[in-house]
């Protein structure tokens, strides 16, 4: 005798089926990121750090969002004051996207 029927096989290709679109239905976002989520090709929604969930095969993601802050290097400049002493400054600029969208819109607006 067959250790598989055929109504065995069908349960276990449909438990497979469901346990895969479980599994891509949950997104885990890490912390200090965010993810864009497109349904049908369209912006829908951000995803915040955490748990979250879609709805399989409807949405995608588009774009993965870098929400650190990126310190960029000034080098350092000597200027001289009002009243002849010379100073040597040196400077850091800090950037940050505060809106996890903006990047993937403005590359559909133009």
């Amino acid at each position: 005798m067959d250790m598989f029927t055929g109504s065995s096989i069908v349960t276990l290709a449909l438990f497979l089926v469901a346990v895969i679109i479980i599994v891509q239905a949950i997104r885990v976002v890490p912390q200090q990121h965010a993810l864009i989520i497109e349904r049908w090709g369209k912006f829908h929604a951000v995803l915040e750090p955490g748990l979250n969930f879609v709805v399989p095969i409807v949405d995608r993601v588009a774009y993965r969002h870098d929400l650190r802050e990126i310190p960029l290097d000034v080098p350092s400049q000597i200027c001289i004051t009002k009243d002849n002493t010379q100073l040597q400054v040196d400077g850091m600029c800090i950037s940050r996207s505060p809106i996890p969208g903006s990047r993937r819109m403005d590359r559909r607006i133009t």
